[in-house]
Formats: C-alpha cells, structure tokens, sequence
C-alpha cells in the first residue's frame, strides 16, 4: 500500500458546492484534477488536503 496526499485550492463556488482545484507537486501531472465538495462540508475553507490509499 502507499499514501499520497493531494492539495486543493479553492477555485470558486457553484450553487449547492465548492469547486476546488489541485495543485500538483513540481514536475508531476495532476492525479484528480477538479473536486467538487458540498457547501455544508466545505464552509469557508480555502485550501483542502485528501490522503489518498492505494491498495495493490
């Protein structure tokens, strides 16, 4: 198994969500690209980080 932890930017807001945009590390392409999270979830957070597992 291993860990990667994927940062997110906020990027605007759409009526019931919050769109956020990765920010990949230098010199590597982006592994989720856009996320979109639920108003009530994301509040005013501008910045979100999600550990992502890899089971092999």
């Amino acid at each position: 198994m291993s860990n990667t932890t994927v940062t997110f930017e906020y990027e605007k807001e759409t009526k019931n969500s919050v769109r956020y945009q990765e920010v990949p590390e230098e010199g590597k392409a982006p592994i989720m690209g856009t996320l979109y999270v639920q108003k009530w979830f994301a509040g005013n957070s501008k910045t979100l980080k999600i550990t992502l597992e890899k089971q092999d």
